[in-house]
This record gives C-alpha cells, structure tokens and sequence, in this order.
C-alpha cells in the first residue's frame, strides 16, 4: 500500500483585529498569520477498505468524526468517489507535537495535511489553491494551513494575502499543558462585551481592512524589521481570555520583563509567545521565564519562523 508522511506545522498570529459579525455567524477578521517550526507528523496509508482509521499518540485527541484529519479523509471521499473507490479509505497515525487546545491550530494543521496528502496518494493534480477552497470547507484556517508562511487573512480568515517571510525571526512559546480555552468560547464572549463596537456597514469593513493592509504592521513585515513587528503585536481576543484566565495573564506579563522584541498571546489562547531577533536572545528569555514561574505544569519552546506549510517529511 502507498503511503507519505506529511509535516503539519503550528500557526502563530501577529496580529488579530475583529472587525464585526458576518452572515454566516462567523466574525469579520484582519489577521497576520505566521506559521513556525513546531510540527505534527501525520502518516498516511491507503488501507484499501471504505472505513477511515485515524490513531494519534495523544489521548486528548478525538480519533473519531470530530478529529479534522478525519473529517479531511471523509471530504476528500465525497469529492473525488472514483479516487475512493479504487484506492479505499486510510489510515491516519498523528504524532502530536503542537500542544492541544493552544490556539496554534494543531488541529487545522492536520485537516490541511490529510488533504495535501491524499491529493499526492491519489495522485489527483490538485493545485494548491484547490486544496485550500476543499479546506475553507473545513475550518478557517486550514486554506493558511496549507500553504504556511506569512499571510494577511480577512474574511473569517480564508481569504489570504501572502507577505514578504520572516523566517529570520525566533518566539518562545509557552502553555500551561493543563489549560485549554474553547475558540467557541473567546469569540462568543468578546462578541457579548464587545459587538457595540462593531463596523456593520460593508463599506466601513472594507476602508478597516485596507487601513491594516496599508498600515505600520504591513510595513514592518515588507521591511523585516522585527522591532517594529513586536511592537505591533495585537490580539482582540486578549480582551476576553486575559481577564478569564489570571495565569494566562501573569505568563504574558512574565514574557514582559524577559524584554523581548514583543510579548502576545495567540489566537484564541492559552499559548502565549515572545519575539526574539536571534536564537541566543529567544533561548535567554526561555531561561529567565522558566525560572521566574517555576511551575512544572508549564511547557517553553524555542521555534524559528517558517516560511512553508504542510511538507513531505524526510
């Protein structure tokens, strides 16, 4: 039976502004997304049956209908029968190195690979922007999943805007492995404290997103310059989890008196991040946090910036 092994690389946001509600139910994003070297693997096996078999090393992970990786196989079943049908279903082995539950979507990530991977296993020709309209299907942040790097995402995060890489940059990365926080949840409250402050006119939506895409993060980004990056950090959704969650709160402030280029928390959270010019000055703040919180439930990282999405593993 054929087989590949993919790497499904985490994502970081440098930035999150929530614009206002759309039709959908979903809210109107500007994000910067940034994808970095703290990967999943995720092996697949034609199995040469009509039952999807998914198994991952971690036991929080669903290994059913509500796994992504799953959901991906099912989609790509429904899209592409004859392909099914010759092939068969597969087995999908996920070895987990992005935390759970981190805002780092780990599991957006595997969505992508399942579907990067069986386009090469079925040898179907899919074109990377192909992929990415089967996995806006999916979730809002497989279609950057895919492709990885650096991207400007509107919309509810689908729509992308590739940006000049920052592969040159490092971040710690830190969470408390015993704390998740529902993406559901953040979104839900920020809208219940904060959608009095929503743009509701299409032609307001539209001059904010061009602001952001004209603006001093794009200009940072274009020169490279992760001094100025760090400063710009900003994520809507710190309003609502930070409050929430005092220990998010004091990792984040702990990050702040390390010095590093810039401190946030990511996404939807609990996974906080530093920005480092330089591996020397990312593994320094690493150091000085870990001994400052000295609490065996927390995980540090040090990852570089990527510029690529979801990869053959060698």
């Amino acid at each position: 039976m054929r087989s590949y092994s993919l790497l499904a690389p985490a994502k970081i946001n440098l930035y999150l502004e929530i614009l206002g509600d759309r039709p959908d139910g979903f809210h109107e994003l500007v994000m910067v997304l940034q994808s970095i070297d703290l990967a999943d693997q995720i092996d697949l096996r034609a199995n040469g049956t009509s039952t999807i078999r998914v198994h991952c090393d971690h036991p929080l992970v669903p290994e059913d209908q509500t796994n992504l990786a799953y959901r991906a196989a099912e989609l790509m079943m429904e899209q592409f029968p004859e392909c099914f049908d010759r092939y068969g279903a597969v087995d999908i082995s996920i070895k987990k190195h992005i935390p759970v539950g981190a805002g780092l979507a780990g599991g957006s990530s595997n969505g992508a690979s399942v579907l990067v991977g069986l386009n090469l296993l079925w040898q179907l020709g899919l074109t990377q922007t192909e992929l990415q309209t089967l996995g806006a299907q999916l979730g809002s942040d497989v279609p950057f999943c895919i492709a990885g790097g650096t991207a400007l995402a509107t919309g509810r995060g689908e729509k992308l805007d590739v940006l000049a890489g920052l592969d040159h940059l490092y971040i710690v990365l830190a969470k408390y492995r015993s704390l998740s926080v529902s993406t559901a949840w953040a979104y839900k409250a920020f809208r219940q404290q904060f959608s009095h402050s929503y743009l509701c006119q299409p032609e307001d939506l539209e001059c904010r997103r061009q602001q952001v895409h004209s603006g001093p993060m794009m200009t940072a980004i274009a020169q490279r310059d992760g001094g100025q990056i760090g400063q710009l950090l900003y994520n809507d959704l710190e309003r609502v989890v930070l409050p929430e969650h005092p220990s998010v709160l004091a990792l984040r402030q702990a990050f702040e008196r390390a010095h590093p280029l810039g401190t946030m928390m990511s996404g939807s959270g609990p996974s906080v991040f530093a920005l480092a010019e330089s591996q020397e000055q990312a593994e320094q703040i690493k150091a000085r946090v870990a001994a400052e919180m000295a609490n065996p439930d927390l995980d540090l990282w040090v990852v570089k910036f990527n510029s690529s999405g979801i990869r053959l593993a060698n």
